[in-house]
């Protein structure tokens, strides 16, 4: 008999049943691959992280993800999720400042920041970004998006990006058009199925109040009919922003964005851009809430 600890955890929030739930599992080296996909498939959240010993000497700890569906490559808001946990729960805080987390993308540094001496946010630096021109008429977006086609914003492109999966990124006017959005959801897996695209990913600068951007982010290709809020598809929006020099190329450039809110779980992300010569470095910070403790038994 094995016992595998489980954790929830809500990530890019403070609030209990705010954010994006993660799935957090301990002792993963434990499982099978099939193991660790029935178990994501069982707790039915947007996606589910395993923590694994690494053999590499550059990486604490190896990582993989797992939608209920399948296993993908990267997830920000469980990464965040994780370690918040291992700072927190596990008190690795007390031990050092951050770890490196083996990703099927790379590695993942993860640092801790600390205000009067308690965890205030989790902050990982995404691989590098990366963005490529995708050909789709607006009256098949609009559809695919269930959104109205003039809502659209025009005067930016649409485009794939990645900071360890694609997304296809899709300009809107205004927050209310976002909120207003009825995916197709089964045509929408099968489109992004077809473009290997992980998710499409709704977002305006026109947002109302104090945060910079507001998104808005659905995945049914992957199993996740919407994903509350998203740290890969942030990051690799963060990424497009910089390449199409749409935020500064010279200077650093700190963005707050919001995402949840049309589904009751609001969150917030915190990314900072820094231009390296012909790229930038992704960092995407946020909180987090741990909800639920348990023991899984197989």
């Amino acid at each position: 008999m094995k016992e595998i600890r489980v954790y929830h955890v809500d990530a890019f929030t403070s609030e209990k049943f705010g954010g994006n739930t993660a799935g957090v599992i301990l002792d993963a080296e434990k499982l099978s691959a099939s193991e660790m996909q029935n178990i994501a498939k069982e707790l039915n959240l947007p996606e589910s992280v395993f923590l694994l010993p690494s053999t590499d000497v550059a990486a604490d700890y190896k990582v993989r993800y797992f939608t209920p569906a399948e296993e993908i490559n990267f997830c920000g808001h469980a990464t965040v999720g994780l370690t918040w946990l291992l700072a927190t729960e596990m008190g690795l805080a007390d031990e050092k400042d951050g770890i490196v987390l083996e990703t099927n993308v790379g590695h993942i540094p993860v640092i801790w920041h600390k205000e009067n001496g308690k965890i205030k946010t989790v902050e990982m630096t995404q691989v590098a970004p990366k963005a490529e021109g995708f050909e789709i008429q607006l009256d098949t977006l609009s559809s695919l998006i269930g959104v109205k086609e003039d809502s659209i914003d025009q005067n930016l492109p649409i485009k794939l990006a990645s900071t360890g999966n694609w997304h296809l990124l899709v300009p809107m006017k205004n927050k209310e058009d976002i909120d207003a959005a009825v995916p197709d959801l089964s045509s929408l897996a099968k489109h992004n199925k077809e473009h290997q695209i992980s998710t499409t990913h709704l977002y305006t600068f026109n947002t109302n109040d104090e945060y910079d951007l507001y998104t808005r982010d659905f995945a049914p290709g992957i199993g996740i009919n919407e994903d509350p809020v998203t740290g890969a598809a942030n990051g690799a929006l963060a990424g497009f922003l910089f390449l199409e020099g749409i935020i500064s190329k010279n200077e650093t450039t700190h963005l707050k964005i919001a995402q949840g809110n049309a589904i009751g779980r609001p969150g917030t992300l915190y990314i900072t851009v820094i231009p390296e010569n012909d790229t930038a470095k992704i960092k995407v910070a946020g909180e987090a809430t741990i909800t639920i403790r348990g023991i899984l038994t197989l």
